[in-house]
């Protein structure tokens, strides 16, 4: 039964935010398998699964095919399509058991509880999932299965749906996933860890962890340069891993879940081979001084106990091309008494880095400014596309020191400084090759450090590299609509010069606090204004004599519709003569209210909340 009341986030949840000192927020999991997350699945060509073995142990495995293996059949179902290796894969193991042709038996009441993550790492979209299976069988793969000696099958898995979340793809690295026949062979399945296990550690880049609350379970990726995971221990007493728990979205539902049940089943995967490295184990969570005591420079990190583990050479069912690597990724964190070596920087390959130099400054409203900036290399740093973000490292300038966390600065709390802003100017625009632009609003730590910089000063800021896959396309007489939420807007402006602005619908909907950005914009784009739809909150408490009235009727002038309220499910689903595709840049909760306004319609948004 799929639940439709709000998701509220549970004790273990609620804990961990509060250590963290994360604000009271909406939990934005999704009752079933909402439009988007079909979506998402449809297009993953991996799907990370979880669940508890007879002793309540967490393990994970990954499964890979052509986009479309893992999809949705209606109804909040799903189902999954491909080859698996039926001997040592433990989650298959638990879910179907290992003999050919046998339905899977229905596992306690209603199914067997599970997790999934779906992905499609060239692309960094990514779709958490939890419900419970219910029907699932092995399948003779052919003539192909001898060369494994019997041990590659065929899946098939139906799972009802629960829950869902899209996530950001911060610590992604991209790569491309193609299908592989696995040849599965264990080398190892004791303690402790054996070489080969060793150095795919040293190489991931990449693994996912399951978690364990009550009768929910969670599956996530953690991303990172090549050696995030450090071997702590690894000897006849006991083998521990640690990683780091690098800045997020703060939800906090993986270690909310480890601070209920600190199990955790964790799948390192080598992308290169098809090896593949399964652990279960117990985990602890430390902050603050004691994290950063034994992994410097971090302020939270989680220990692994490893109680078991299974190391199976060419046991996964695809193979990856690596591709670009997020550049999120901070340099490796070595343990306090691992003899910590400089590493280049690996955002660029080359060992060089790109500096952002802020050149001016321009007020467009009381907490939105337009910050342009110089690029020290470009050949380095590379170059940007319409839609695209831009990473800059401030952790230089504001970071206090991770052996330095304290109660009356938590926003220093587990935050590694890397921002993305959308770059609102256009490549080859009216800024020279090597200078780009960001209209961003005052909204924490790292912004008001920008809103309080002095031109004068000559700040110079590591640039970490462009990304993002948001894409505009304007199809011959076609008009495009666009949703933009207050700064949203900012993927639109570097797009604009290249667009015929009479063929474009925007609604915007902005603050009356604001009006200064949207003058602005149709100042630059005088034609953009005749074809928006503007609503404006805030307007009923100004009077005559207000600048801001002032302002409004400027805009009126300028040829925008102007609405003094908040947007209505009437005004885009009444307009017609648009294409079936819309665009949205706008905040999770009013995005919400569109899928659900336009349901039926092609949605395309990037989701920014990095």
């Amino acid at each position: 039964m799929i639940h439709t009341t709000p998701i509220s986030f549970h004790e273990g949840e609620q804990t961990v935010r509060r250590l963290l000192h994360v604000p009271n927020g909406d939990n934005p999991t999704s009752p079933g398998l909402s439009p988007h997350a079909a979506r998402l699945l449809q297009l993953s060509s991996l799907i990370a699964i979880g669940t508890l073995d007879n002793e309540g142990r967490p393990w994970t495995t990954l499964l890979g095919g052509e986009p479309g293996f893992a999809r949705s059949l209606g109804r909040s179902v799903i189902g999954i399509k491909t080859l698996v290796d039926r001997k040592y894969d433990p989650v298959i193991d638990i879910l179907v058991g290992s003999q050919p042709d046998e339905e899977v038996r229905e596992a306690g009441q209603g199914g067997r509880v599970l997790s999934a993550l779906g992905l499609h790492l060239a692309t960094r979209d990514r779709i958490k999932l939890w419900g419970k299976m219910f029907a699932g069988t092995l399948g003779h793969h052919g003539p192909e299965a001898e060369e494994g000696q019997g041990s590659v099958a065929e899946a098939q898995l139906v799972f009802a749906i629960q829950q869902s979340l899209g996530n950001c793809p911060k610590y992604m690295n991209k790569k491309n996933i193609v299908p592989a026949l696995p040849r599965p062979v264990l080398i190892s399945d004791s303690l402790p860890l054996c070489e080969q296990a060793l150095d795919l550690l040293a190489k991931a880049d990449m693994f996912f962890i399951s978690s364990h609350h009550g009768s929910n379970m969670g599956t996530n990726h953690r991303g990172g340069p090549p050696g995030l995971v450090r071997v702590a221990k690894n000897e006849a007493s006991g083998t521990v891993l640690v990683y780091p728990e690098l800045s997020g979205n703060r939800l906090y539902q993986t270690l909310g879940n480890l601070y209920t049940d600190p199990r955790a089943g964790l799948v390192f995967p080598d992308f290169d081979t098809g090896d593949v490295l399964y652990v279960t184990g117990n985990t602890e969570i430390i902050i603050g001084q004691e994290a950063a005591a034994l992994l410097p420079r971090s302020n939270l990190a989680v220990i692994i106990h490893v109680t078991a583990a299974r190391f199976v050479q060419r046991g996964l069912a695809f193979l990856g091309e690596a591709g670009e690597r997020s550049p999120y990724n901070p340099p490796v964190r070595f343990l306090a008494t691992e003899r910590a070596q400089a590493l280049p920087d690996a955002q660029f390959g080359n060992g060089k880095v790109a500096y952002a130099s802020l050149l001016a400054i321009e007020l467009l409203a009381p907490t939105i400014a337009r910050f342009r900036f110089a690029i020290s290399d470009p050949e380095v740093a590379g170059r940007w596309k319409p839609g695209q973000y831009v990473a800059l490292a401030f952790e230089d300038e504001l970071s206090i020191g991770y052996s330095h966390m304290r109660d009356d600065d938590p926003k220093s709390l587990n935050d590694d400084y890397v921002r993305t802003f959308t770059v609102s100017s256009a490549p080859g625009g009216n800024l020279p090759e090597d200078e780009f632009e960001i209209t961003i609003r005052n909204v924490g730590v790292v912004t008001n450090f920008l809103f309080r910089q002095n031109i004068r000063a000559g700040l110079e800021i590591p640039l970490k590299g462009f990304g993002g896959t948001f894409t505009i396309e304007q199809n011959a007489d076609e008009v495009v609509p666009f949703v933009a939420g207050g700064i949203g807007i900012t993927p639109l402006l570097s797009y604009l010069p290249s667009l015929d602005l009479k063929r474009i619908r925007l609604f915007w909907t902005v603050n009356v606090r604001d009006i200064g950005l949207v003058l602005d914009t149709f100042s630059r784009f005088p034609l953009l204004a005749p074809s928006t739809k503007l609503f404006i909150s805030g307007v009923d408490q100004l009077s005559q004599a207000d600048s801001q009235q002032s302002n409004v009727d400027k805009i009126k002038l300028a040829g925008a519709d102007v609405e003094p309220r908040r947007m209505l499910a009437s005004d885009v689903v009444g307009d017609q003569g648009l294409s079936s595709t819309w665009y949205l840049c706008t905040g999770t909760a009013f995005r919400k209210s569109l899928l659900s306004w336009l349901a039926g319609r092609k949605i395309l948004y990037e989701d920014f909340n990095y």
